[in-house]
């Protein structure tokens, strides 16, 4: 039982490792970000269809259901295409500095929308993100553009994080993915014409980069996002949730290290980038280990309270 519970681990943290290639990827790639997440989306819904249908577990859904899953996934569109677009702008580093303060925007958006209040912890750790950017931004201003973008793509993935709690419970994690990629072609597919009239280069679309290309597209569709998918949802099933949230802050740190051994000196940023970025980092992994000392303790406290009543 104990050498599972460690292979899980190990799996999970592997799992992790893979989804943090894919700012790599968006740099090996030629294609515009668009055309990235035109193909991702594409060959993802494809391969979770076929997936799913050969597994006989395509779950009935109601067409309320349906919708929701589809904006859902409307919203993972637009983050991965501001993500690629922030990489391509920049640097993979870059992007995923701006990726990493994604647990800030949840913190400060999840009780706007669900109506709970803010929890002390998370103000004093987005007090330190903000300073953590501070950082960034006053010694990388050559990036500003990249970085503002990367931010903005990890705002929408809060909301989509946020949306996507609702489901979680409701419906089979395969059926929600399938849908929601869905949602994410069907989004990037209705973009485009405002993309080709406003934003690609010569107003036109770049469909084929080359078969190098196609081999990091499908590294990227059905690795990155089937596989991994796929793969985190077994793991899920003996790993606790807090473990599961607290390995997946490591992303962006599993991301870098690949950018720089990969990409080599394109990547090399300012030491205060890394100062900046390990702020960032470690107000995101102290995140989990407040929240779960402060539930404990809130806990003990009515346990205390409810023995002298």
């Amino acid at each position: 039982m104990q050498q599972n519970a460690v292979k899980d681990y190990l799996m999970l943290h592997f799992i992790v490792f893979v989804w943090g290639f894919t700012a790599v990827l968006g740099k090996l790639i030629t294609l515009p970000a668009v055309e990235i997440v035109f193909y991702r989306t594409l060959i993802a819904s494809v391969a979770m269809y076929i997936l799913l249908a050969q597994r006989k577990r395509l779950q009935a859904l109601t067409k309320k259901a349906k919708y929701h899953l589809l904006g859902a996934g409307a919203l993972i569109g637009f983050h991965w295409i501001l993500f690629f677009a922030s990489a391509e702008i920049s640097t993979a580093s870059v992007s995923l500095a701006g990726i990493a303060t994604g647990a800030f925007w949840t913190s400060l958006l999840d009780p706007m929308i669900n109506k709970r209040k803010v929890a002390w912890y998370e103000v004093l750790l987005g007090i330190f993100v903000l300073l953590g950017l501070y950082v960034i931004f006053s010694f990388e201003f050559t990036h500003f553009w990249g970085l503002m973008v990367a931010i903005a793509s990890a705002i929408a993935a809060s909301l989509f994080t946020i949306c996507n709690g609702r489901f979680v419970g409701k419906y089979e994690p395969a059926t929600i993915t399938l849908y929601e990629m869905v949602g994410a072609f069907g989004f990037t597919v209705l973009f485009l014409p405002i993309y080709v009239t406003f934003f690609a280069e010569g107003n036109i679309l770049r469909m084929w980069g080359g078969w190098a290309d196609f081999g990091w597209l499908m590294i990227l569709s059905l690795g990155c996002t089937v596989y991994a998918y796929t793969a985190s949802v077994k793991v899920m099933r003996t790993v606790t949730p807090f473990m599961m949230n607290l390995t997946v802050n490591m992303e962006p740190i599993y991301g870098i290290t690949l950018a720089v051994l990969i990409l080599g000196s394109e990547e090399k940023m300012s030491s205060q980038f890394y100062i900046g970025t390990a702020m960032i980092l470690l107000s995101v992994l102290c995140y989990p280990l407040l929240k779960n000392w402060d539930k404990r303790r809130k806990h003990k406290k009515e346990k205390i309270r409810l023995q002298e009543v």
